[in-house]
């Protein structure tokens, strides 16, 4: 290891749970009374949780990483090697000429009929009326509806731990974070997220404003995908999550891969009150940075929807304000176009340049 790597400071979160605290969290999940009678079954599935959360086991399965990866020997998960495979045949597929243009819509409100508010969010409809229009473009349309978050049972996009941080090359491409069956984080469903990015042409975000930001869903999405610029794909050159061997790559020089670049994107935000053009701007100074493609003015949309209104009558304003119906529409027809000339080779601008200080 060069002398140069700095060496990790460390100090934060330095124990693991006591034993009684991690039994009172795994048996939360089972306060209903009706677990009751299963109880020597749940304890039994307990001690084993505590035996894999006490000896670290985030991937109990692995297999040889073999060639084509940095050190062939190295113990892969068998599950991020499934997602890394599955990515890279999206991939291919999407730079296949003969195949039909994709347009991945994503749907960032978190409300929706089985949770509690009992109704479907306005950002729902928005993405009905666009994926209307691309499909009379000619575009495949792939849906993305973040409020399953909130309404199926136990699906999740965990939190970004911040790998990049640390050093970029320890930041894999797909995350490797999770699944963490030590620490029960699993069902996350990041991994098919990013294969249905590497599917697609173009992509399109519809959500509401929340506090002055994107809503929550969408924000752990916007995080998660930090691993698509920049991110390391061989896990097996930093040995997992080696956090020398990182930062020994990084400072002999990295080239920050951006793995999506070169994607058409549009971004419809709403609001009632305050906070659309921050969280519009915020939206597509992201996606820049990522090197995705933006489809014009047209496609960079942040609208009020009944403005100090209130919220009881949203939809019904909705249902009036045909303006915003039309502006949804060619935000749409914009993404279509600029997913037929990023197709044909068009390039933005500033392709062939270089940045002189990548990140």
């Amino acid at each position: 290891m060069p002398a140069a790597v700095p060496p990790a400071r460390t100090g934060q979160v330095t124990q693991p749970l006591a034993r009684e605290q991690f039994r009172a969290r795994y048996l939360a999940r089972f306060y209903d009374p009706a677990f009751n009678e299963a109880k020597a079954e749940i304890d039994k599935l307990e001690a084993i949780a505590w035996q894999a959360y006490s000896e670290g086991r985030k991937s109990p399965i692995t297999a040889k990483a073999g060639p084509g990866f940095k050190d062939p020997d190295y113990d892969l998960s068998v599950e991020w090697r499934a997602a890394h495979d599955r990515i890279e045949a999206a991939q291919k597929r999407q730079q296949d000429p003969a195949t039909m243009s994709r347009v991945l819509i994503i749907n960032a409100s978190p409300r929706n009929d089985y949770t509690c508010p009992g109704e479907m969010s306005k950002s729902y409809r928005l993405m009905g009326l666009i994926e209307q229009t691309l499909q009379l473009q000619g575009m495949h349309v792939d849906k993305l509806d973040l409020s399953r978050l909130t309404s199926d049972p136990d699906l999740h996009i965990y939190p970004c731990k911040g790998c990049v941080s640390t050093a970029m090359p320890l930041c894999h491409w797909p995350c490797s974070c999770y699944p963490n069956h030590s620490l029960g984080q699993v069902n996350d469903i990041m991994n098919d997220v990013y294969e249905r990015f590497a599917a697609c042409h173009g992509v399109v975000f519809v959500t509401p404003t929340h506090w002055f930001q994107v809503a929550s869903p969408l924000k752990l999405l916007m995080d998660r995908l930090v691993c698509a610029d920049g991110g390391n794909p061989d896990p097996s050159s930093t040995h997992g999550k080696k956090n020398a061997e990182a930062k020994a790559i990084e400072l002999d020089g990295w080239d920050y891969p951006k793995h999506l670049a070169g994607r058409a994107y549009g971004v419809l935000v709403h609001g009632d009150v305050a906070g659309i053009e921050g969280s519009r701007r915020a939206l597509t100074d992201w996606l820049d940075w990522m090197g995705l493609v933006e489809s014009g003015s047209m496609a960079r949309l942040d609208r009020y929807i009944g403005y100090y209104e209130p919220y009881a009558t949203s939809h019904d304003t909705l249902d009036k304000d045909t303006a915003i119906q039309e502006e949804a529409r060619n935000l749409a027809r914009a993404v279509a176009i600029a997913v037929k000339r990023t197709r044909a080779g068009e390039q933005r601008a500033d392709a062939s340049l270089q940045p002189p200080r990548p990140k």
